[in-house]
């Protein structure tokens, strides 16, 4: 194919990702992403990747492009605007008590939905022209940043997230790997982070404290995901957030002068009720009350260690220690059926929690219950002698 007909397919291709509601695109080039892979080897030399897989556990099939699909020349990369927190505006309060818990706007809109049906026109396209194609959507075959970035869609910023001076950073990434030989432009566009420290001041537990390079060790939103006891340095820092930290965002100043959502709609989290969560927040009090099963349905396409609804619950009884009220009748029975979980991560919370609401008697009477027994790997046993600072008394 000729150079004049793969301008014809790149227009084509560009025209489908604005019919599809897509908000940027770009192309670059399948050479490897040597710098990419170098700063993950570094970052997981220093331990700074905190056990997180995606790109960090196969770093040599993540940035090798040509590793995706046999004979690939290009990728097409794309860019969806979600929703900000703003637009979400999700409640504080909730009758029975317990308070609402902040979910990240990424998860809080379909945008990567949106986004996947977007690059599957594009896919389409381009086979039916007889190349080979294939989508990468938030996937750990790819660093979609960095292919961003390279494809001129905006620089990689302190906060580690790709900005853009049209869009900001809420969006989500996606590509089109493919055999066909596409024009692009190599002119990726220069960092306009400047001197701006925001995100790394905003940042709750100091996770960037050095300029573009992330500590998941200490980022809530990776803790949120990660299997295991939750840190117990950073759970106050977890403060209301049940999924994910926009924190890092919400005061980029790009955020601020960028076009904003366009098209995204928000979409309901779903319960069991028509008090269920709306638009970024979750009732901390009828989360805990659900069936594992009903968890898992509702929640199952976030990612959850191990699929397994007690890390949901673990989230849960952390934030109900940092914005539940200690009087109320509906805190008091979740605390008491999460102190005699049989799960021994769901138990340990619960003795934090109750004790962060100053609600001690709980744990002393849960303990002459049997609680932590069984306790197989002691995680109840060590959050019972764990000192804990009361959010206020009871009462």
């Amino acid at each position: 194919m000729g150079q004049g007909a793969n301008r014809l397919l790149l227009e084509q291709i560009q025209h489908a990702a604005v019919s599809a509601g897509l908000d940027a695109v770009g192309v670059t080039d399948t050479a490897p992403f040597t710098q990419a892979r170098r700063a993950i080897d570094e970052r997981k030399a220093a331990g700074l990747h905190a056990g997180m897989w995606f790109t960090y556990g196969r770093p040599e099939r993540s940035t090798t492009p040509a590793s995706i699909l046999a004979g690939a020349r290009s990728i097409v990369v794309c860019a969806r605007i979600y929703e900000s927190p703003d637009s979400l505006a999700p409640e504080r309060s909730t009758a029975d008590g317990g308070g609402r818990a902040t979910v990240a706007a990424y998860v809080a809109s379909d945008a990567y939905g949106a986004l996947r049906t977007g690059l599957e026109r594009i896919c389409g396209i381009l086979q039916r022209s007889g190349h080979d194609a294939v989508v990468v959507c938030d996937d750990n075959r790819l660093v979609d940043r960095a292919a961003a970035a390279r494809a001129g869609l905006g620089w990689l910023g302190r906060n580690t997230m790709l900005l853009s001076q049209e869009l900001g950073s809420w969006t989500v990434l996606g590509s089109v790997v493919t055999t066909a030989e596409l024009p692009f432009s190599d002119q990726a566009q220069t960092d306009g982070c400047g001197a701006c420290r925001r995100c790394q001041t905003a940042c709750p537990t100091g996770a960037l404290d050095t300029a573009g390079v992330l500590d998941a060790n200490r980022c809530l939103a990776w803790l949120v995901q990660a299997p295991g006891i939750f840190p117990p340095e950073h759970r106050v820092a977890l403060g209301d957030r049940l999924y994910g930290c926009d924190d890092c965002q919400t005061v980029c100043p790009f955020n601020d002068a960028a076009a904003g959502p366009s098209h995204s709609q928000p979409v309901e989290l779903r319960l069991r009720s028509d008090s269920a969560a709306r638009g970024g927040s979750v009732g901390v009090v009828e989360l805990l009350q659900m069936t594992d099963d009903d968890l898992m349905a509702a929640f199952g396409h976030w990612y959850i260690p191990r699929r397994r609804a007690e890390y949901l619950r673990r989230n849960a009884l952390i934030v109900l220690g940092n914005v539940g009220d200690p009087r109320s009748p509906a805190v008091d029975e979740v605390l008491r059926r999460s102190l005699s979980s049989s799960s021994d991560v769901v138990a340990a919370h619960a003795v934090w929690a109750a004790r962060r609401l100053g609600r001690d008697e709980l744990v002393t009477e849960a303990r002459s219950a049997g609680l932590g027994n069984p306790d197989p790997d002691g995680l109840v046993a060590a959050e019972l002698v764990r000192p804990v600072s009361a959010r206020q008394a009871a009462g």
